[in-house]
């Protein structure tokens, strides 16, 4: 008999992870669901709570609307539709709507089957593989299946998996914490976890891994060509004398590239492609596929790279808002055409059954080397070694000059560690005067009604630098400017579906918003300058006791970086880092004048 437990142990832990927005409470929360569960479906446990079906790289989507599931509801409650979208305009969640129209429940069902888990999982397992012209009408006869026996708390929870608004307010390193405590006694052990994760990208492989064998089972992981690795991501610092003393000696400095980071996976002649987000991006570029085939040597491989949109007359790189145009659902055989790519890669993590994530990274280059026939479509990165800051510095300026971003400066003796944001890969860009010149990559939290002209749709939205450290978000402006009338409009509806009631669990701000989000959206933005602020929470109390980081006179690009996730954003260190540096310069600056 395979293995169970009742659906009502999900809603109930989720009710209580709903009403704490401290993450030592849901961690505990999730260790005592963890250890009620069989072992067997651990891992449908903690996609559910993710409020997916499968790790995102496989890219299954359920795949129900808000009108599907207003359906389901009214069938499954017995009240009409008119009643039912009633209630979700008084309360504004779909998932209170479900509980509310069964509590209003007109007739008893007979014959009622507890849920389970299993059940549950399964059933919108087969949703969202249904597919056709008449898939809309099974997925509706299935949910409103699993709705009839629902109790109302359970139909909440359902309706909010299904329709991707399940807002328990955890990260991944949370799971990580609750799995290393529950299964090995310890948190001291989550490295070892969330390593498995970063090479397998799989949570709930990692749960099923861990529960059922321990740490033995989790060392045991291995890379697999297929399953996309999470990407190493590089610190910042502001000049090339600091980035080689940080490294302390021998620097490898590599173009950045202003294109599209993608992890290539081959094998044989299938091969995949996955985005920094690790979303599977292989429609969008045929060409790239090819190129591939034709130029990677080894049967299997795991690369990275940047794809770079290229102007075919001039050769001349484009800029990444171009090779946004790649990213469509049809008509990829006309955008190859107008919007040509190259790719420039710039690791190797693993070929031919050698993982070579723990060697140094000169000698990945070297086999890099090796395995990729280059032309003038399929390139390595350009990149020096050096010790010495002027050549660094003038090498950054010939990347500017070449059409790219700036530098990834790299100790040439570190390894890749998967997931992690070290000071082995530092970014450099344009050097930071007083007046910031370089952008950043900042979360929308929250948002505030606009006035006038902007009646209707928001007219500034809060925004968050990362806190790695302890996985937060933490505000450092209110941007306004920037926005076209049509931004604001898309802005708007991309970002209806992440509005929540109350302030996110993972985000610090002082400040109280009109309307709070999901951290999920990563938009550019560049400002005037750093400064101390006693009601933004970036840095607080880092630099001065009672003030963070602010940007000041900050504007929004036009960019919105949806290659991204929101833990890639700008970090509270770098904000440390910019606001340090420009200091510097400017008493730099004014140390002539003082003289005079």
């Amino acid at each position: 008999m395979t293995a169970d437990a009742p659906f009502s142990l999900l809603a109930e832990a989720y009710e209580k992870m709903e009403a704490t927005t401290k993450r030592l409470e849901l961690t505990d929360i999730l260790v005592a669901l963890f250890l009620k569960v069989p072992k067997e479906i651990i891992d449908k446990v903690v996609y559910l709570t993710q409020g997916k079906l499968y790790p995102d790289y496989l890219g299954v989507e359920i795949g129900v609307g808000e009108r599907l599931a207003l359906r389901a509801i009214s069938m499954a409650s017995g009240l009409t539709m008119q009643k039912v979208e009633s209630y979700l305009r008084e309360l504004g969640d779909l998932g209170l709507t479900a509980e509310k129209a069964l509590r209003s429940k007109k007739q008893v069902t007979f014959f009622k089957q507890p849920l389970t888990i299993k059940r549950v999982y399964d059933t919108l397992d087969k949703m969202a593989k249904a597919i056709g012209e008449k898939s809309q009408d099974l997925k509706l006869r299935l949910l409103t299946g699993l709705l009839n026996d629902a109790e109302p708390i359970e139909a909440k929870h359902i309706i909010r998996i299904v329709v991707g608004k399940l807002r328990l307010g955890i990260a991944d390193y949370t799971v990580l914490d609750a799995l290393a405590l529950a299964f090995t006694g310890s948190k001291d052990n989550r490295p070892e976890l969330e390593r498995a994760y970063n090479i397998s990208s799989d949570l709930g492989a990692v749960a099923k891994a861990v529960a059922e064998g321990g740490l033995k089972a989790i060392k045991e992981f291995k890379i697999q060509v297929g399953k996309p690795i999470r990407p190493m991501l590089a610190e910042r610092l502001t000049t090339p004398d600091e980035i080689v003393a940080k490294i302390g000696g021998l620097c490898a400095a590599e173009y950045k590239y202003d294109g599209e980071r993608v992890q290539v996976h081959k094998d044989g002649d299938d091969v995949t492609l996955f985005s920094r987000r690790l979303e599977n991006i292989t429609n969008h570029y045929p060409d790239v596929i090819e190129l591939v085939q034709k130029n990677v040597k080894a049967k299997t491989a795991i690369l990275e790279g940047e794809i770079v949109a290229v102007d075919i007359d001039t050769g001349d790189f484009l800029p990444f808002q171009e090779l946004m145009h790649r990213r469509r659902k049809y008509g990829i055989e006309k955008a190859m055409e107008q919007y040509p790519v190259s790719i420039f890669f710039f690791d190797i993590l693993y070929a031919d059954g050698v993982d070579y994530t723990t060697r140094p990274y000169q000698e990945r280059r070297k086999i890099l080397n090796e395995i990729v026939v280059t032309n003038e479509r399929i390139q390595l990165s350009k990149v020096l070694f050096t010790s010495d800051p002027r050549e660094i510095e003038a090498f950054m300026e010939q990347a500017i000059q070449d059409g790219c971003e700036g530098l990834v400066v790299k100790d040439p003796r570190s390894i890749y560690r998967a997931g992690a944001r070290e000071f082995l890969w530092i970014k450099l860009k344009r050097e930071y005067r007083s007046e910031l010149t370089d952008t950043l990559d900042l979360v929308i939290v929250g948002a505030f009604h606009g006035r006038g002209r902007r009646a209707g749709k928001y007219g500034a939205y809060l925004v968050a630098a990362y806190d790695d450290e302890a996985d937060m978000f933490r505000t450092t402006c209110k941007v306004g400017t920037g926005f076209t009338d049509e931004d604001l409009a898309k802005f708007t509806e991309m970002l209806q579906p992440l509005k929540i009631d109350h302030k996110h669990p993972r985000v610090d701000s002082k400040m109280e918003a009109d309307v709070w989000f999901v951290p999920e959206v990563v938009i550019e933005v560049i400002a005037s300058e750093i400064t101390l602020s006693p009601i933004h929470t970036a840095g607080f109390g880092s630099v001065k006791p009672g003030s963070g980081l602010a940007l000041r006179f900050p504007k929004f690009t036009g960019r919105i970086r949806s290659d991204k996730r929101p833990e890639d954003a700008t970090t509270v260190r770098e904000l440390i880092e910019m606001y340090k540096s420009q200091l510097k310069v400017i008493k730099e600056e004014a140390a002539p004048e003082a003289q005079a």
